[in-house]
């Protein structure tokens, strides 16, 4: 299965979504579509009666149901021009289609944003009449949700307006950041040769085994930054600026409630989880004390993180890696391994390793088309199977919601953690199970570990990065000086022992693109969350076999219907916040330590 050289990874296929790229007729055609359809859905409104009663309730229902419709073709819009652009950042057009899918995407707002309004103004009774109508009740959950949410929100005028300056404002910072990123080229030396990459490529140098290459690449990619660094700072300050100008109108006493509520979580169950964190982590120590010693460093510095242990040198061909996640799953689940067999057929991953593309990775589903595709840069390595195998877990979490309305497909970002990281754990579980070699059980080993230690402590430090961030920029704008310094405290607090004093990250604020996503604010918890809920999961899998698939399958159908909290009672029988269920998934997360410490202190 390994190699030392490896074919190119494949490149997807969106030419079977629209033929042209971002001057695709047919893409135009729907842009154009979209267009018209908002127009029809402000006329149906415009028309729509005040009160909901026998004589409207069609008209109400189909209002919903037009407004479903239109989500769902907006975010064709948006996810399509983002893959392009994501493919090759010189595609301008596509960062344009981008700017005009987020034009129709505030549109969208406003008439969501009216529908909040007009639901305060009816009875319990006649609110439930419309939830009720059998068109409308498979969407019940999310109109039920719509109408609290608005409860906390300014008059429709003002959300209104402010949806309206968003568009150039505040998601501008994020285009702009992406572009910025993705425009960044450095100058890498290797064997003898220097290379121009891209931070995508670069970041692939990060988890190489050669120490001297994880320090250069470190290098270079603070270097990069650090000639965008006043952009950054300025970008980072204006977003959470504007966040914070809407929370204060809408009284909104926490920067966290935005993220609690789009996450359908309680206070509680975040606390719960950090708590047990917080106390826990250090027990990371002896894996990371036995890593220095394989390493052979005395310091464990931010790029020594994903420095590979163990069968190091294999590399994974992408073609054998898929057939890897496959046949790994499939004891579990035939159907979940016949889906990753057709989703990798059928091209719907790009992973080639060139210049010219995006950093990080990422699936994005293809709305109405009831598809989905999966960015990424793939080097071979083990690290990069396993984000293969974590985002055709997203993947498969899309295509089990597939026949359900689109408003009940909207689940949020930390159970959308649990199908992706659910299927690392699957792979590298199986792979451990049949593995003979010790250097590649030291690897496999060293993978899992390294899932624990990001989740609780880079993960973490991104989550108090986030916390003080915002307490002083309520203040006013916060320097780029002092956001190093932010960085730094929330490092050392997250981290404590685990990374030297000379091994931290400064610029870490400044290069991860997670703290600029305007959608998604304190784009950092869901994460650990995922990692960890996800153990309950695969734990309940272990212990019910084969036929927990079907189980699984019915909790990734109601993601999309209910709170957190609900998903885990239901299908876990769990209180997610208290501390019980969490000291066990912390506990679990940390189970491989003693073994990578006896492995590793045998192979030294």
């Amino acid at each position: 299965m390994a190699t030392n050289k490896i074919p190119p990874a494949p490149t997807w296929d969106l030419e079977s979504i629209f033929a042209g790229g971002s001057k695709s007729a047919d893409y135009k055609k729907h842009r154009e579509q979209v267009k018209s359809d908002l127009e029809k859905a402000e006329n149906m409104l415009a028309a729509l009666p005040e009160a909901i009663d026998d004589g409207s309730l069609n008209a109400w229902a189909e209002f919903v149901l037009k407004l479903q419709d239109l989500y769902s073709n907006i975010t064709l819009v948006i996810a399509f021009s983002e893959c392009l652009a994501s493919a090759n950042v010189a595609d301008n057009a596509a960062d344009a289609i981008t700017s005009e899918g987020y034009v129709y995407y505030s549109q969208w707002q406003k008439l969501r944003t009216e529908l909040e309004a007009r639901s305060l103004k009816q009875s319990d009774a006649a609110w439930e009449k419309l939830v009720a109508e059998p068109r409308v009740a498979p969407i019940k959950f999310y109109l039920n949700e719509l109408r609290d949410i608005a409860r906390s929100k300014m008059p429709v005028e003002l959300e209104s307006l402010a949806l309206d300056l968003a568009v150039n404002g505040y998601h501008a910072w994020n285009q702009l950041y992406d572009k910025m990123a993705g425009g960044l080229r450095v100058d890498f030396e290797e064997d003898g040769k220097t290379t121009e990459l891209s931070l995508g490529q670069l970041a692939t140098k990060m988890s190489d085994a050669n120490r001297d290459v994880r320090r250069q690449a470190f290098e270079k990619m603070t270097k990069a930054w650090e000639s965008r660094e006043d952009l950054a700072a300025m970008t980072l300050n204006a977003q959470a600026g504007f966040r914070l100008a809407l929370y204060k109108r809408r009284d909104w006493e926490s920067p966290l409630y935005e993220p609690l509520v789009m996450a359908r979580m309680k206070q509680e169950t975040l606390d719960a989880m950090w708590g047990v964190i917080d106390r826990e982590t250090h027990k990371l120590q002896p894996y990371i004390e036995a890593k220095k010693k394989l390493l052979g460093i005395d310091k464990f510095r931010w790029y020594d993180q994903f420095a590979p242990c163990g069968a190091a040198e294999k590399l994974y061909p992408f073609d054998e890696a898929g057939e890897f996640i496959y046949d790994n799953i499939k004891p579990f689940s035939t159907d979940m391994a016949e889906f990753v067999k057709m989703a990798l057929k059928e091209r719907w991953v790009e992973a080639e390793d060139r210049a010219g593309k995006r950093g990080g990775g990422f699936c994005t589903g293809m709305g109405p088309r009831k598809l989905w595709r999966i960015f990424m840069t793939y080097g071979g390595s083990y690290e990069n199977l396993l984000t293969l195998a974590h985002e055709l877990g997203h993947a498969y979490h899309g295509w089990v919601l597939k026949e359900k309305p689109y408003f009940a497909t909207r689940y949020p970002m930390n159970l959308a953690e649990t199908a992706s990281i659910f299927s690392e754990t699957l792979v590298t579980d199986a792979a451990l199970a049949q593995v003979t070699d010790p250097q590649e059980k030291l690897m496999l080993l060293d993978q899992k570990l390294q899932g624990a230690h990001t989740m609780f402590t880079d993960i973490h430090s991104r989550y108090l990065f986030d916390r003080s961030f915002y307490a002083e920029r309520e203040k006013g704008v916060v320097g780029k000086e002092r956001l190093r310094e932010l960085m730094v405290e929330a490092q050392k607090k997250a981290f404590g022992p685990l990374l030297d004093e000379s091994g931290y990250h400064p610029l870490f604020w400044c290069s991860k693109l997670h703290f600029y996503i305007t959608d998604a604010p304190f784009y950092n918890f869901p994460y650990t969350f995922g990692f960890l809920f996800s153990g309950g999961v695969y734990d309940r899998a272990k212990e019910e076999g084969a036929v927990f698939a079907d189980k699984y399958k019915a909790l990734l159908s109601d993601t999309g219907s209910m709170t957190t909290e609900e998903v885990a009672q239901k299908h876990l029988g769990v209180d997610l916040t208290t501390e019980e269920f969490w000291n066990r998934a912390v506990s679990r997360a940390m189970a491989d330590v003693d073994e990578f410490v006896k492995l590793a202190g045998s192979l030294r």
